[in-house]
């Protein structure tokens, strides 16, 4: 997303749904930031493998049964390069949330740019539609065209602002 606030263009993301392991975090995200947060159970695992790879999973268990995200990544991280599609994906310093039909919260997120690493297979297993929606299940259940991993960081979250569509 790149809205124009009538000065300039800024790069951010909408987050349809995110999953954390702890209430107390979707708590104030929901209540704070109007966010679309949920606590399920959670557990990951970090592999290191014998050709310089590193094998995440990251699983959270939903309807009783347990999701999957994961992916073996070269160890070799990399700085973002401008124009790329990583950039275009990861370098987002703004989040934008639907309060009611005509209001947005608008809010800044700091970090420094993560490194990337080149993606050699991965794996989504998850329920879709219980997830996300029916209408994200034609998109999320076919193959994806790229893969990407980010080496985060810690963030800021900023107070948000409230933008007002004027009729």
């Amino acid at each position: 997303m790149v809205p124009f606030n009538g000065t300039e263009w800024k790069r951010g993301a909408v987050f349809v749904s995110e999953i954390v392991p702890k209430s107390m975090i979707a708590l104030i995200a929901n209540n704070l930031y109007k966010e679309h947060y949920r606590a399920l159970p959670m557990r990951s695992s970090v592999t290191l493998t014998e050709d310089d790879h590193t094998h995440f999973l990251y699983e959270w268990k939903f309807k009783g049964r347990w999701n999957k995200l994961g992916a073996t990544v070269s160890n070799q991280l990399l700085d973002i390069k401008p124009g790329s599609a990583e950039e275009f994906i990861l370098e987002h310093y703004w989040g934008y949330n639907k309060l009611t039909s005509v209001s947005t919260m608008e809010y800044q997120v700091e970090h420094i740019s993560w490194k990337t690493g080149a993606v050699k297979d991965y794996i989504f297993d998850a329920d879709v539609a219980g997830l996300y929606g029916a209408a994200f299940e034609l998109y999320l259940k076919k193959e994806p065209v790229s893969a990407f991993f980010a080496a985060g960081s810690d963030i800021t979250v900023r107070m948000g602002d409230k933008i007002v569509v004027k009729p």
